[in-house]
């Protein structure tokens, strides 16, 4: 018996020897974390950096991945000029073909044929284009990703219709009218379009949309013009600008007849316009570029991969959103701020369902469109 416990206490002993000489848990988890893939990244900028858009959220997320020790990556500014758009091809060629890249980076709507042709020349290569459907499908090294602007539009809505009942509220009149500057006629617009008047109906049902079309994405007196007669005409208290750099001419309405705000969209205008229509830029939707290639590495590192997809990013993966700070918790009354931030939840949650547009041969958004015009 003696023999036994002394055989027993060596064994004890060694074990708190070994368990004392141990590293801890999180100096021994880094060896995994080290054998981590770092992928090689290009983005691929069909314009340049500066834009406090798309390609400034695209480089702020890469920018992130990097800090993170998960990527290295580098840009190419190739120039947005029509005569810099023989550099696209050229250069998309010139990435696929160095072998260099684990994933090439590009986006918007201006790129798809190009890289339809790359990626077909080069099936072993991996790309992502970001904010295009054009050839989902079609190659199966290439990864889709859209927006649930329709989502985000819903929260707009829910801010606008809140707000334009509240006469407390400075430029806000008796006449529940807001207003809808849209790019051009089409189903991404038309996705914002029907969750924005979803959104306000929900809210207010009261609530009337002046809704039009600019036609172009760069013509900002036409869509001034149109937020003038929306303000003067029809009372509109609030303009959401959907139509790139023409949206801005809603701004400039606003703020030259004094009488309504604006909200932007993409990416937080209130720190992209001049500081006096900043001033009545109330809030904006948001297209998070940057997150949406953080969590795609997310889901690149756990296994799951997206190639020859189209993946639809919302809230919950960080791809839609909504300002609320600035402007938005300074101006808005908290009953407004409260209704935004519950109907945020709730579609998070999947309690709310948004119409799309996207896909849509019903015509659910133009009847919608049509029935809640002033």
């Amino acid at each position: 018996m003696k023999k036994l416990i002394a055989i027993l206490l060596t064994v004890v002993m060694a074990v708190a020897l070994c368990t004392a000489c141990a590293k801890p848990a999180g100096e021994a988890a880094a060896p995994a974390a080290a054998d981590k893939k770092v992928y090689n990244v290009v983005s691929l900028v069909n314009g340049n950096l500066g834009d406090k858009s798309f390609f400034d959220s695209a480089e702020a997320g890469l920018k992130q991945l990097q800090d993170a020790g998960r990527i290295t990556y580098k840009t190419i500014e190739m120039g947005g000029t029509d005569e810099d758009q023989p550099k696209w091809l050229e250069t998309l060629y010139e990435v696929a073909e160095s072998g260099e890249y684990d994933l090439i980076v590009c986006g918007t709507y201006q790129m798809p044929d190009y890289l339809k042709e790359v990626a077909t020349a080069h099936p072993d290569q991996k790309f992502l284009i970001y904010d295009d459907t054009t050839y989902v499908g079609e190659n199966a090294n290439v990864v889709n990703f859209s927006y649930k602007q329709n989502d985000m539009g819903y929260l707009i809505g829910v801010f606008a219709a809140s707000l334009t009942g509240d006469t407390s509220v400075a430029n806000i009149n008796a006449d529940k009218v807001v207003g809808f500057i849209g790019g051009v006629d089409s189903p991404v617009i038309n996705d914002f379009l029907i969750g924005f008047l979803q959104g306000a109906k929900d809210t207010d049902a009261a609530v009337k949309v002046d809704t039009r079309y600019v036609n172009s994405y760069v013509d900002t007196a036409t869509a001034k013009e149109m937020g003038l007669s929306m303000i003067n005409d029809n009372k509109a208290d609030i303009i959401w600008g959907v139509a790139g750099l023409s949206g801005n001419g809603g701004a400039e309405a606003a703020l030259e007849t004094g009488k309504a705000w604006f909200i932007g969209v993409d990416s937080d205008q209130e720190l992209t316009l001049p500081a006096e229509q900043a001033a009545i830029t109330l809030t904006s939707g948001l297209k998070n570029i940057g997150q949406s290639l953080i969590w795609f590495f997310d889901e690149w590192d756990a296994g799951r991969t997206y190639w020859g997809q189209q993946v639809n990013l919302g809230l919950n993966e960080g791809g839609v959103g909504i300002v609320t700070d600035k402007n938005f918790a300074k101006l808005a009354p908290k009953a407004v701020q409260d209704a935004v931030l519950a109907a945020q939840e709730k579609v998070a949650k999947g309690e709310i369902t948004v119409p799309t547009a996207i896909g849509d041969t019903t015509g659910a958004a133009e009847a919608l469109r049509d029935s809640m015009q002033p």
